[in-house]
């Protein structure tokens, strides 16, 4: 008899599989998470309600991350920044104006994010709310050159402003913190696979963004696993967290589910994750004229690598001034342009 467990994908199925769910208006806003929060276990992992204030130190960095009486916002409820950084990312590519208020239509943000549209689906946006208007951060991580070191929400409020005679949401109103705004405005944001959303474990959406942050488009990224346990910001023990990622890499030999990256873990517990060869689609370079050319997430991460020490935004001034005409691969000229100017005057 067929063991068809052995033959489902892990990946949760597609909920809204529409002839048009990929080119309506909602999904032109490719999904972008802000890089403060995929470097930082800012997210709970667990799915009871978690109620342990934590404390990450790296370097000179710290985050401290208290929950409200709800709990620890988790990494699922994550979804609703993405989706609201998303649209911001969207407005600004555009030309459009933004802010850090975004009103969005419930119905919208549980399609997008792959979430069932039933009563449950709604309710659980609203628990997700709270949580993270609730969850209260203290940092010194910079976001758009700013170091902002109080206590703020992940979102700084929300307003439900209509509902149906049901009581189901129909408007929702956000306003996102100026910490994560401020990582918005400065493209401080990475693309993330339609994929991401349909992961079931918490733990899996945690390492895959931190592959997408790490390994980027290179085409390899080495941790060790006690390092990665830290980033993740799981509590388990050591053998247990062995044990989870184990499946991971199991699952991902058999079904190839892991987005953007193939997992591995060695003898020498090293986790290994290698580039699939799809991230150059996920945020294209473009060729637009002088005035209007757009600089990737991405970009943006590999000229901080290139020029350390640096602002970049300032060097992106200077790049533009010195531009004559619009290059081929934009991302590789900034990033060029950003490693000639640290070779030339050194860290700043």
């Amino acid at each position: 008899m067929t063991d068809h467990s052995q033959q489902r994908s892990p990946l949760l199925p597609i909920r809204h599989p529409t002839e048009d769910f990929f080119v309506c208006d909602i999904f032109n806003a490719a999904p972008k998470s802000d890089m403060a929060s995929m470097e930082h276990p800012i997210f709970s992992l667990s799915t009871k309600p978690d109620k342990q204030t934590r404390r990450y130190d790296h370097g000179d960095l710290f985050v401290e991350i208290r929950p409200s009486a709800d709990g620890l916002a988790t990494v699922h409820d994550r979804d609703i920044l993405i989706y609201c950084i998303s649209q911001v990312m969207a407005a600004k590519n555009a030309g459009r104006p933004t802010s850090p208020t975004i009103r969005f239509r419930g119905h919208d943000l549980l399609q997008a994010t792959n979430r069932m549209t039933n009563g449950r689906g709604y309710d659980g946006l609203k628990s997700a709310l709270e949580r993270l208007a609730g969850t209260r951060v203290t940092t010194n991580v910079v976001t758009g050159g700013k170091e902002i070191i109080r206590g703020f929400g992940l979102i700084d409020q929300y307003e439900i402003v209509r509902e149906t005679r049901e009581g189901r949401m129909q408007e929702v109103e956000t306003k996102l913190s100026d910490w994560v705004f401020n990582a918005v405005e400065h493209h401080e944001v990475l693309t993330l696979s339609r994929d991401y959303f349909r992961l079931r474990k918490p733990i899996e959406r945690r390492i895959y963004e931190l592959a997408r942050k790490h390994c980027n488009r290179k085409s390899e990224w080495k941790i060790s696993l006690s390092l990665l346990q830290k980033k993740c910001g799981a509590v388990s023990s050591s053998r247990e967290f062995r044990r989870l990622v184990n499946n991971i890499v199991e699952e991902d030999r058999k079904h190839s589910h892991m987005p953007d990256y193939a997992v591995e873990l060695n003898d020498d517990d090293m986790v290994v994750f290698k580039s699939r060869g799809s991230i150059a689609s996920l945020e294209p370079s473009t060729g637009l004229d002088v005035s209007h050319i757009h600089i990737s997430g991405d970009g943006y991460e590999e000229a901080r690598a290139a020029a350390p020490g640096w602002d970049i935004h300032m060097i992106e001034r200077e790049w533009r001034d010195w531009m004559t005409e619009a290059p081929k691969n934009v991302d590789a000229a900034f990033v060029g342009f950003c490693r000639k100017w640290f070779e030339k005057r050194g860290r700043a």
